[in-house]
């Protein structure tokens, strides 16, 4: 087939989507990737094109990532590697579980998964709100720099590691080596924490704290109380050179 008709072929199946309302469907199982994602990267311009749903991922990888609009989009099923990645503005709901580096770069919008994250969970996001309904794996939150992410559940090894800005709760227990090399990410972790990684600290719960918190909290979905919660943060002892510190870092 030449590439001409591969892509007359595409947009005859990305335009017989069905349309369920005011909600449109776009079946990976027919349309591929580059299209799906194509197709959700020119929407929310017109009428009736802000809400999608993508049915049979099959463990994809990169579903639904750099949207930059407004749109909401549900994902029926679990996805591989990057899904919502870069993501901007729109929400992104997982009905699953996703692979390695969920929302990774996001700048706004939401992102939830239902199900369990791998490893390094919003990575370097620098905006917006992730929300993980079960487990996270190790380095959730890893560079994070301004996103919000709430995991209802527990976190690996080495979460937050060189963490800069942001809010990461933990509803469930931390791993080992919690905020390693952290900067003035604040860390809110209501189970036990394995061990706390290099010039991270545990911290004094402010009243400030506890109304960001609580906040989070209401827009995650949670039912906790932010006074079950534990605050870690920077001793910021690794912020400039001294021999004394040497072993740390």
């Amino acid at each position: 087939m030449t590439s001409a008709l591969k892509k007359a072929d595409a947009v005859d199946r990305v335009s017989a989507s069905k349309e369920l309302g005011s909600l449109r469907s776009l079946d990976m199982a027919e349309v591929e990737l580059r299209d799906v994602n194509a197709t959700l990267q020119a929407a929310g311009k017109g009428e009736n094109d802000n809400r999608w749903e993508v049915l049979n991922p099959r463990g994809s990888h990169a579903v639904a990532v750099g949207l930059d609009v407004p749109i909401e989009v549900t994902v029926k099923g679990s996805t591989g590697y990057y899904c919502a990645g870069m993501n901007k503005k729109a929400t992104v709901h997982v009905e699953g579980s996703v692979g390695p580096g969920v929302a990774e770069n996001m700048m706004s919008g939401t992102v939830i998964v239902e199900g369990d994250a791998s490893q390094y969970a919003g990575a370097t996001g620098h905006g917006g709100l992730l929300v993980i309904k079960g487990n996270a794996s190790s380095r959730c939150g890893i560079s994070m720099k301004g996103i919000d992410i709430v995991v209802h559940g527990n976190i690996g090894h080495m979460s937050a590691f060189m963490a800069q800005k942001g809010n990461l709760v933990v509803l469930g227990d931390a791993g080992g080596a919690l905020g390693d090399s952290i900067y003035e990410a604040r860390l809110f972790v209501r189970g036990s924490v394995a061990s706390l990684g290099a010039d991270c600290i545990e911290k004094e719960m402010r009243p400030e704290h506890l109304e960001i918190l609580k906040d989070l909290l209401e827009r995650a979905g949670a039912d906790a109380s932010p006074s079950e919660f534990k605050r870690y943060g920077s001793a910021r002892k690794l912020y400039n050179f001294n021999i004394d510190h040497a072993g740390e870092y």
